[in-house]
Order: C-alpha cells, then structure tokens, then sequence
C-alpha cells in the first residue's frame, strides 16, 4: 500500500539555505525549486495539450463534418464552446480554498447520481449503442454523467479520506461509504454499455483507496472482485467478444471491429519521423471513423510523425509529474488525495487510450483527455486542472510565497500613501 505522505514545513514558511555543494545548481534544479514551480508545471503543458487539441480536433474532423453536416468546422466550433465554458470553470475552481473544494465535491457526487439516473429517462441520448448522454433541448445541451462521475469520485472521496483520516486502518471506514457509493455510479455507466468508462473509473477507485493506504488484502479482493465481473461482462455480450476475439486475430472482420485499429496502425506507420503535414491525414477520409476521438493520438501521427506522437506523450509525462509532485508536497490531506487521485485519472485514462490505438489492448472506447472531441469530457478535464491548480496554490511554499508577495505589495501602498502630500 501506499500512504502519501506531506514533508516538514518550516512554521514560518520559510525555504530552507541550500546547502553548499561546490558548484552552481542547474539552472532546472533552481527552477524547480521556485514557490510556484508546481503550477506552472501543470498549466503549461495542460494549456498546449488544449491548444494542439483544437488543432487537431480541426483537422480530423473537418472532412466528416463537412460530409455529415455540410459544415468543416461543426466539430471545433462546438469544441470551442465547451472549451470556453470548461476554462471559466476552471479558472474558478483554481481560486477556491479547500473548504470549499471540499463542499464543491458534495455537489458533484450527488450531481453525478442524478444526472446518471437521468439517462434511463426519456431525457436519455443514445449514440453508438451507448445511453450515456443526458439531453436537455438541442443537442448542445447535451451531457455525458460518466464525465463528471470521475472527477465527482476523486473530489468527494478525497474529503471523505480527509475526514477519516484516523480511521483508514479499519476496513469498514475505509470503504464505507466510498465504495458503496462509487460502484453504484459504476454500476450504472455498465448498464448503460459503457463499460470502457467503467474500467476507466473502477481503475481510479483502486487507485484512490492505494493512495490512502488499503491493505494489499483488500486491494487484492477489490481486483479479484473486479476481474470476474469485467470477465462476466464480457463472455455474455457477442459483441464485446467479437472485440476480444479481433484484438488476437487480425484478419477477422477487417470491415468491422477490426476496422478502425488497422486503419490507426497504417496512420501511424505512415507519418514516419515528421508526418505528412498539419492538415494531410488520409486515413481521416473515410478510414478511421472516430477520428477525432478515441483515434486522435493516429492522426497526430500520422500529420506530425513520431516527433509529434513523443511530444504529447513528454506533455503527458510532465503533467503526471507535476500532479504527483503537488500529491507529495501537499500539508493539506484533501488537496494531497484530490491531486493524486486527479493526476491518476488522467494518466491512467490517457495510458489506456495510447495502447488502444496502438493495438496493445482491444478497443475500449475511451477518449484522450485535453485531446480528443468530446463537450462533457473537455469540461470534466478542466475543471480537474482547476482543483489540479488550487492544490498547487495550497502547498506550504507557495503559501509562504504569496504571503511575502502581499506584505511586499502592502508595504509599497504604505510607502506609496506617506510620501504622497
């Protein structure tokens, strides 16, 4: 088990002298050192992934949306809008104290389970054998629960965490209300035949509960528990089957569930070290359908080659870094199991959508976090930044940075104020 734990904080907030090493520090160690290192690290790469995203959400879908819709940009311009709408809410989240963060997380799980028991009414949206949306009017209303499910568990759970922080050793404080609570927002993504979702949020329950110290025993049961169940799901759905059966066989149905991850594979192989071009895709004219979702990391291949495919993978690895990072600095144990449990969200979701579209595992359906088209899981994945960024402004140092930085601007009005007659 893994127990994340918060370094000695100077009561004064004070960084502690370097200690004398004979050479000058590199300039990244010097860097990494600053107050507000953390935050940076998660916004600048999380601002080019959202910015190559629009990009490439442009590029993929622009040949679909002008045969579906008659319109090239359909696809980015509703991109645009939930982006614009994900960013003010992240904005506003990344201002907000713990306590309130905390009380935020009780909205969103009791938002998620109703907005989740929606899906069964006739409100329910259908897309690709899926009922997983809510809609409410026109379809730019329309909402994907499961989304805002995963950050509802990470946010909610880490309070709950924060709160029985003395209790974790006991199993039954450990897992209740959590998991009770978290398999039934589960439970109701798999009866909507989303169980790629369901994977995605079962692994970030496992992953939560290591975080906060669950006994291998328990994790272990949890697994095992997990395992037969997804084992269960599987051999009695002929379509997930089919999948299964494709992913060790090739050249069965190379129309159908086949299909899409041979198409992947010829985009990546043919974009070589630089790609054909921003824009030149071929396999997005017809071949690969989901283009601009779940194949989005195939066509960055293919357009940028393997220097663009790297580059994304460096971006996601920096922000895993910076997440962990805000995890191990943190004093506040909300904010610790919050940014742990966040920065697993995405990493996890991003690791899985990367082996799928290089045929590591069969196809699952989940998108590429802050790449690929989606409204709900744009805005789900900013406002995760935002309580990413809040934490980050909560660790000791850059705590003790904000307060010098207010008495040096206090002190300057004063000074400002006297010399004026």
């Amino acid at each position: 088990m893994a127990i994340l734990t918060s370094p000695s904080v100077d009561r004064r907030g004070t960084e502690s002298p370097a200690r004398p090493t004979g050479r000058r520090r590199s300039l990244a160690v010097e860097w990494l050192a600053h107050p507000q290192a953390s935050f940076y690290l998660v916004l600048v790469p999380a601002v080019l992934l959202l910015a190559l995203g629009m990009i490439m959400v442009l590029s993929a879908s622009s040949v679909y949306a002008y045969v579906r819709w008659g319109n090239a940009y359909y696809f980015v311009l509703r991109q645009a809008v939930f982006l614009l709408i994900g960013g003010v809410a992240a904005f506003i989240l990344a201002k907000r104290s713990p306590q309130q963060l905390r009380v935020i997380g009780w909205i969103l799980i009791i938002g998620s389970l109703v907005l989740q028991m929606l899906t069964f009414t006739p409100l329910g949206y259908s897309n690709n054998g899926n009922t997983n949306w809510v809609q409410f009017g026109t379809s730019i209303f329309r909402i994907q629960p499961s989304e805002l499910a995963k950050l509802a568990i990470v946010m909610w759970g880490a309070d709950i965490f924060a709160r029985k922080r003395k209790q974790l050793t006991d199993p039954r404080h450990l897992l209740i209300p959590f998991l009770p609570v978290s398999l039934l927002l589960i439970g109701l993504v798999v009866i909507q035949s989303d169980l790629g979702t369901g994977l995605i949020m079962g692994a970030l329950v496992l992953a939560v509960l290591w975080y906060v110290g669950a006994s291998w025993k328990v994790l272990g049961a949890l697994v095992g528990g997990v395992a037969a169940a997804v084992g269960l799901l599987v051999v009695t759905s002929p379509y997930r089957m089919t999948r299964i059966l494709g992913f060790f066989n090739q050249s069965v149905d190379q129309l159908g569930v086949n299909h899409q991850p041979i198409k992947a594979i010829f985009a990546l192989a043919s974009g070589g070290w630089w790609g054909l071009g921003l824009g030149a895709s071929r396999q997005k004219w017809g071949g690969l359908v989901e283009s601009h979702t779940d194949y989005m990391l195939a066509v960055i291949g293919e357009e940028l080659g393997l220097i663009g495919t790297l580059s994304v993978l460096v971006l996601f690895f920096i922000l895993g870094y910076a997440g962990f990072r805000i995890a191990m600095r943190s004093d506040i144990r909300f904010c610790r199991y919050a940014a742990a449990g966040i920065t697993s969200w995405f990493m996890i979701q991003a690791l899985l959508n990367i082996a799928v579209v290089l045929r590591m595992v069969p196809v699952i359906g989940v998108p590429l976090p802050l790449l690929s088209y989606g409204g709900s899981a744009l805005m789900a994945n900013l406002m995760a930044l935002g309580v990413l960024l809040a934490c980050a402004r909560q660790e000791p140092e850059y705590r003790a940075f904000a307060r010098r930085r207010r008495r040096r601007k206090d002190q300057a009005l004063v000074t400002t104020a006297a010399g004026r007659p």
